[in-house]
């Protein structure tokens, strides 16, 4: 019968590819929003976004303020007319008077020149939307688009867009550039169609005005509400930028992804695929809810994939016959005890079989090994077996011993 020599013994083990486990992300230039940077090498950010109408100071600085206090890193805010914009001015300054200076996104859709050199005096990052910026009404009739008429379109975003990139520019502001798959101009589909080619092109179009006017504080978002067209327009993007010499950051999003667990599962397919791909710098995880509830998500994709640490980090096996204690329990007793840390893994294995092997990673192991006994484990090393009843209070007494607990 034929056998496999052993990897550790075989001479062509120097040839032999390796696997690196952490993710190699784009490297992008850093974009300075306030007191956060995005990209750069910087931690991947986290963004939300309040639903209050803008003319409601108190609302809005309440909203702001309970977002930040969660991890939402930077907050953006709808401004659909000057009257918001100039309110914006406002609740920045109450947020700094009683709270603290946070950083915030102004969206400015629409004809909205005006509107954003306003707002652009009193915020860190105005995101503008290509294909709405400088409306084109659609034609029902139309069956082409000249090259003069593309041009003449393209001069009249450039006009538009100009004093906005030079007040953002002298003051050292940010832009986004936020393309919706949903929302492209009539000529980028009448020219690439309904495709992230299309999106690609169109964000493109506003980076080259940027650079012309050296502009370069940008961030880039290429969004869908479906996933396959959302991953593959990144991808693109990145590919473009790579191929064009830029290196913006990318916003990643599922836009408009829904409400409960599908709505997590589904903007965590898009995000997540990108990220693992080295590709993002800042996420929203758009959910049709409190938006207090996308922040856990976003910190979740995060740690799940080993690019920021801000939680405990659970490892349990999903109990079979061999588990020697209600494993369910157990787990929900150990993270009520332990979920306010951070920089922690915490193992729950049912049975030995699972134990060391499957813990290896972790700083904490809780182990069935007896039945009415758990082993304590410090990494690989077991510490102690005591009564299942005493496991909880003893595994905090070892964190507490290792100097690694705090109070909640």
């Amino acid at each position: 019968m034929q056998t496999l020599p052993n990897p550790s013994t075989s001479s062509n083990t120097a040839n032999q590819p390796t696997f690196d486990t952490t993710i190699k992300r784009r490297k992008t230039r850093p974009v300075k929003v306030g007191n956060v940077t995005i990209g750069g090498g910087y931690p991947v950010v986290v963004q939300s976004m309040i639903n209050e109408d803008t003319l409601d100071i108190d609302g809005s600085v309440a909203a702001i303020r309970r977002l930040h206090e969660i991890g939402c890193e930077i907050v953006r805010v709808t401004v659909p007319s000057i009257a918001h914009a100039v309110a914006l001015a406002e609740i920045k300054q109450k947020l700094i008077k009683t709270y603290q200076d946070v950083p915030i996104v102004a969206d400015v859709h629409h004809n909205g020149m005006k509107i954003a050199l306003e707002v652009a005096k009193h915020i860190e990052k105005v995101r503008i939307n290509p294909g709405l910026y400088v409306f084109e009404k659609p034609n029902a009739n139309r069956t082409e688009y000249t090259q003069a008429e593309f041009e003449e379109i393209g001069e009249k975003i450039r006009e538009t867009l100009a004093p906005l990139v030079i007040s953002l520019r002298d003051q050292g502001k940010a832009m986004r550039i936020g393309v919706n798959h949903g929302s492209l101009a009539e000529r980028m589909l009448f020219t690439y169609g309904d495709t992230p080619e299309g999106m690609v092109e169109s964000a493109l179009e506003f980076i080259r005005i940027c650079e012309s006017l050296d502009f370069r504080n940008i961030v880039i978002s290429m969004k869908a509400s479906r996933v396959p067209v959302m991953v593959a327009a990144y991808r693109l993007m990145a590919k473009r930028m790579d191929d064009l010499g830029m290196d913006y950051p990318l916003h990643l999003g599922v836009t408009e992804a829904g409400d409960g667990e599908y709505g997590r599962i589904k903007s965590t397919a898009g995000i997540a695929t990108l990220l693992a791909d080295g590709i993002g710098d800042t996420i929203r995880v758009s959910l049709t809810e409190a938006p207090e509830k996308e922040i856990p998500v976003c910190y979740s994709i995060l740690q799940a994939l080993g690019l920021r640490k801000t939680m405990v980090e659970y490892v349990a096996c999903p109990s079979c016959g061999r588990t020697l204690f209600n494993l369910e329990e157990v787990l929900h007793k150990v993270r009520e005890a332990t979920k306010h840390l951070t920089g922690l893994d915490i193992a729950v294995m049912g049975c030995i079989v699972n134990g060391p092997g499957e813990m290896a990673d972790a700083d904490y192991g809780y182990v069935g090994k007896t039945p009415g006994y758990i082993s304590l484990y410090r990494g690989r090393e077991e510490i102690k077996k005591i009564p299942e009843d005493k496991g909880v209070e003893e595994l905090i007494n070892l964190i507490k011993a290792d100097g690694r607990w705090v109070d909640p």
